[in-house]
């Protein structure tokens, strides 16, 4: 084992636990301001205290977000220097927009919110919210066009061994970013709904009415968050045809140039023609093979291995989307056993609690997908991931903080549960009482 084998272990593991904290972050942070707004605009006290709750349960997620990010960077700098220089001049300005414009216009905003209560006007505290929640999702756009721009790198050019950029546009507008940003941004919708409709089953099953219209609100995101997925999956897929073939013919366990390619759905179950269709629009289009790439890419590049590890990418595309399709299937279901006011089925309450985990596997399986599929490039067709490493680091360094921080991160998770089933538990804040006038006692005339 090298240095180099335990560097992409670790970036690995950051990159998938910190993950875990982002999509959460953005879609609830959006359903957290639509509970205030309602509370805004009806002035109904469930929405107040349903909004503190969600509130909490949101700020205990960015606070774990915003630690394990900044480990994350950190990396850089550690492990992957030559990465660095190579992709700095590039990824310098979304980086610097998203810390600089986006991350602080959330933090900012968010600040206000918390300690805002009963201080700023109403209106003025319900902005604050929105601001913040539109701050986050603008630094996951700056950060998807900077990593996009790994898969398709678009306005630059390379000088003296270093990608200079030549068009910040062409960057942020970059067609692969355009594709992967509104597929990231609903799929966390559907990670946060999948939360949501956890905790308001569980809270359901305690006797806690409030939480039907929670409940009911999270199936509506979830279901719209699934078609967004579908449509914004399917440019991806189309794009991956043109841009990434290896990539797509891994994750399809195709290995030469098909005509008329079908879709696997599992190993030994297929679809026919319908991957060549999905590819392109048409049944009969021809989609690339991993062993033909293969041969293609090595009279392009010299001799190497440029397939990713392919059972990885295939399983990670099924995993993704089956836990996706079933949370989307289970909010479906959902919708319509508890139309026109139905109450919520007991066993149905119980299968949103068992099925918490299937939307944030999805995320990690497409996530998987995405970069592993990416292999042996961190940048494609101009930087290997084997040249990317930092020369001066050693594999017991390597290791070493691989140990440290999985420590640290497995410290982190426990106390993050910790505080979500406590708060869960908890459930929302009462109102408080009302207060009594003292009776007085009628005086005595004389």
């Amino acid at each position: 084992m090298e240095a180099l084998d335990l560097a992409r272990w670790q970036f690995g593991v950051t990159t998938v636990y910190h993950f875990l904290f982002v999509p959460l972050t953005i879609g609830l942070g959006v359903f957290v301001a639509g509970l205030q707004t309602a509370w805004h605009r009806t002035g109904k006290e469930h929405y107040l205290r349903l909004t503190k709750f969600f509130g909490k349960l949101f700020l205990i997620n960015f606070a774990m977000g915003v630690v394990t990010g900044i480990v994350q960077e950190f990396q850089f700098g550690m492990n992957w220097s030559e990465y660095s220089v190579f992709v700095g001049d590039v990824f310098g300005a979304p980086l610097a927009l998203e810390a600089l414009l986006a991350f602080f216009m959330e933090s900012t905003f968010l600040g206000l919110w918390i300690f805002g209560w009963d201080k700023l006007p109403k209106r003025v505290h319900l902005a604050t919210i929105w601001a913040a929640v539109i701050g986050s999702n603008l630094s996951a756009y700056f950060i998807l066009a900077a990593n996009a721009w790994m898969k398709h790198p678009v306005g630059y050019e390379v000088v003296d061994g270093r990608a200079r950029m030549t068009d910040l546009w062409a960057v942020l507008t970059n067609s692969t970013a355009l594709a992967q940003v509104p597929h990231v941004i609903a799929a966390s919708f559907i990670v946060a709904g999948g939360f949501v409709l956890a905790v308001s089953g569980h809270r359901l099953l305690k006797g806690d009415t409030t939480f039907r219209s929670p409940l009911r609100g999270a199936l509506v995101m979830t279901a719209i968050a699934g078609a967004v997925v579908a449509g914004s999956g399917d440019m991806s897929a189309k794009l991956m045809y043109e841009q990434q073939p290896m990539k797509l013919a891994a994750a399809e366990g195709l290995t030469h140039d098909t005509k008329g390619a079908p879709f696997h759905v599992l190993p030994g179950i297929e679809i026919p023609k319908l991957l060549s269709f999905l590819s392109t629009n048409d049944f009969e289009a021809t989609v690339q093979g991993s062993e033909d790439i293969q041969r293609r890419l090595e009279e392009k590049f010299g001799p190497g291995d440029y397939r990713p590890n392919q059972e990885v990418v295939f399983w990670s595309y099924r995993v993704m989307l089956g836990f996706g399709l079933s949370t989307v299937g289970l909010s479906v279901l959902g919708l319509w056993l508890t139309r026109r006011r139905r109450q919520v089925p007991p066993w149905y309450a119980k299968a949103l609690v068992l099925a918490l985990p299937l939307p944030l596997l999805a995320v990690i399986g497409g996530w998987l997908l995405s970069e592993i599929g990416r292999q042996p490039w961190t940048v494609a067709g101009e930087l290997l991931t084997a040249s990317s490493v930092s020369p001066g680091v050693s594999l017991a360094e390597v290791a070493t903080s691989l140990t440290l921080f999985t420590l640290l991160y497995g410290v982190l998770a426990m106390a993050e549960v910790v505080l979500l089933v406590r708060s869960v538990r908890k459930g929302p804040e009462l109102p408080p009482a009302p207060a009594v006038e003292p009776v007085r006692e009628p005086s005595l005339m004389y």
